[in-house]
C-alpha cells in the first residue's frame, strides 16, 4: 500500500491500513521534511504559545515503527502510472502499488492583484513559524479574508500585541459556512478585542519599499501595515491525478467508498470530493480536520475492500479568543432556524430541511459550553431525526432524550 500525502487523513489511513489487519508493506510519501503533524494549531497555540511550540507530530517515529511504516519524508511524487501501478518520485526510484491513495491536500489559494507576492499564506509548520515572527506589539498585520483562518489569525496577532486590520471582500464574515447571525456574534468580539474589520472592501494592489507595506482598497483607503496574510481559502491538490487521468470535480472525485474510477486508488481528505447520503449524495470537498481523520480511516478500509459508504456528519470548529464555535452538517440546507440558549453567552441553532428533518447545527459560546450539545445535534443529524421545534427551542428539554424519539 502506498499513501500520498503526509497530512493528516494520509497519516491517519496508514495506521489504520495496519490497524484493520493489513499485513504488508504500507510506504507513507509526504514532501515536507516533518513528520506528520497536526494542522490546526498552526493557525492558534503555535501562532500564541510561549515558547516557541514544536510541531505536534501524529506518526512518531516510534509509532512508525511500532505500525511498520515506512515514511519517505521531503520526496515528491511527479506520477503515477497507473497500467505499471507505480509512482514516479522526484529522485527517480519508482515505487510499485498494489493501492494506493491520494492524500494530497490542498494548498493556500494566492492572492491575484498586482504585489500580491508579497502576502505571507499559513498552511505549513513552516509557514507558521514565518508568520509568528511578524506578530509582535507595535506591528500592524493586515489580514485579507474573514473566514475561519483569518479570524483565527486575527485572534492570535491580538493575543500578541500586533494591530489588526481584517480585510473580507464579501457583505459579511464567515459568508460560506456559517448562518449571519453567529458570524455578527464573532465579528462583534473581534471588534471588542480591538480588531477594524472591513467588509465588502476589496484589494485593487499592493505596495510593498522598504519601509514596509501599503494596500490599496476599492474604497480609495490606502492602508499601510508592516505584514500582509491572505486567508482566502485552499486549493485542492489534484495535479497528480488530473495528469493520471482522473476525474477531477472540485478535488479528485471518488465515489461513496472514496475509491476513484480506478478500481486501485483511492483519495481521502481536504484534496478529494465525495457524494454524500446524507445530503441527497451532494457532492463535497470538506477542509475540516475531523474529516481528514475520518477519511483516513474510512479509506484505509476500502482499500482492504470494505463496501461501507462513507457517511459522517461534516463537522466545522473553531476558538477565537475565548469563544469556541462549531458546525455540525450544512447549514445551507436548512430552510427553517430553530435557536435554543445555551445560557452563558452561548447559543445552539439548529437548521431544519423542509420536510423538518435536522440537517445542521451551528453553535457558538465560551470555551468547551457548547461541545456536548451539538455532540447530541451531531447525532440527531446523522440519525436523520425530525425533532419536535418546541423541544428543540426549548433548553430544559434534554437532547440526549430526543434521540429515543
Amino acid at each position: 500500500m502506498v499513501v500520498i500525502g503526509a497530512g493528516e487523513a494520509g497519516a491517519r489511513a496508514a495506521m489504520a491500513l495496519r490497524e484493520q489487519g493489513f499485513a504488508g508493506k504500507i510506504t507513507l510519501v509526504g514532501d515536507e521534511p516533518h513528520g506528520p503533524y497536526e494542522r490546526p494549531p498552526l493557525s492558534k497555540s503555535a501562532l500564541t504559545d510561549a515558547p516557541e511550540p514544536r510541531a505536534t507530530i501524529i506518526l512518531t517515529p516510534e509509532r512508525q515503527a511500532e505500525h511498520g511504516i515506512t515514511h519517505r519524508s521531503h520526496t515528491r511524487v511527479l506520477a503515477i502510472d497507473r497500467a505499471a501501478h507505480q509512482i514516479e518520485l522526484a529522485d527517480n526510484e519508482p515505487l510499485a502499488y498494489d493501492r494506493l491513495l491520494l492524500a494530497t491536500g490542498a494548498s493556500a489559494r494566492r492572492l491575484s492583484v498586482e504585489g500580491a507576492d508579497n502576502a505571507l499564506t499559513l498552511r505549513t509548520f513552516d509557514d507558521a513559524r514565518a508568520l509568528r515572527a511578524r506578530l509582535r506589539p507595535g506591528q500592524h498585520v493586515a489580514i485579507i479574508g474573514g473566514g475561519f483562518i483569518g479570524l483565527e489569525l486575527a485572534a492570535a496577532a491580538r493575543a500578541r500585541g500586533a494591530e489588526v486590520t481584517l480585510i473580507e471582500l464579501a457583505p459579511r464574515l464567515l459568508a460560506r459556512a456559517v448562518p449571519a447571525d453567529i458570524a455578527a456574534i464573532l465579528a462583534a468580539r473581534h471588534a471588542t478585542e480591538g480588531v477594524r474589520i472591513l467588509t465588502g472592501t476589496g484589494i485593487v494592489h499592493i505596495e510593498t519599499d522598504a519601509n514596509g507595506h501599503a494596500i490599496r482598497l476599492s474604497t480609495g483607503e490606502r492602508i499601510a501595515c508592516d505584514a500582509i496574510v491572505a486567508g482566502i481559502g485552499a486549493v485542492p491538490e489534484t495535479g497528480l491525478a488530473a495528469r493520471a487521468g482522473l476525474a477531477i470535480d472540485n478535488g479528485v472525485a471518488v465515489d461513496a467508498r472514496l475509491a476513484t474510477e480506478d478500481p486501485d486508488i483511492f483519495a481521502a481528505g481536504d484534496c478529494c470530493s465525495f457524494p454524500h447520503a446524507l445530503y441527497g449524495g451532494r457532492r463535497l470537498r470538506l477542509e475540516a480536520w475531523r474529516n481528514a481523520q475520518d477519511q483516513g480511516n474510512a479509506a484505509a478500509a476500502g482499500m482492504l475492500g470494505s463496501e461501507e459508504p462513507y457517511a459522517a456528519v461534516p463537522w466545522f470548529w473553531s476558538d477565537q479568543y475565548d469563544l469556541t464555535l462549531q458546525i455540525a452538517g450544512l447549514p445551507d440546507e436548512g430552510r427553517e432556524t430553530i435557536t435554543r440558549d445555551l445560557g452563558d453567552g452561548a447559543r445552539l441553532d439548529f437548521h431544519l430541511a423542509g420536510d423538518g428533518r435536522l440537517v445542521a447545527a451551528s453553535a457558538v459560546g465560551p470555551n468547551g459550553r457548547i461541545a456536548r450539545d451539538v455532540r447530541l445535534a451531531e447525532m440527531l443529524i446523522a440519525k436523520r431525526a425530525t425533532p419536535d421545534k418546541a423541544a428543540l427551542a426549548d433548553a430544559t428539554v434534554k437532547l440526549k432524550g430526543l434521540l429515543a424519539g
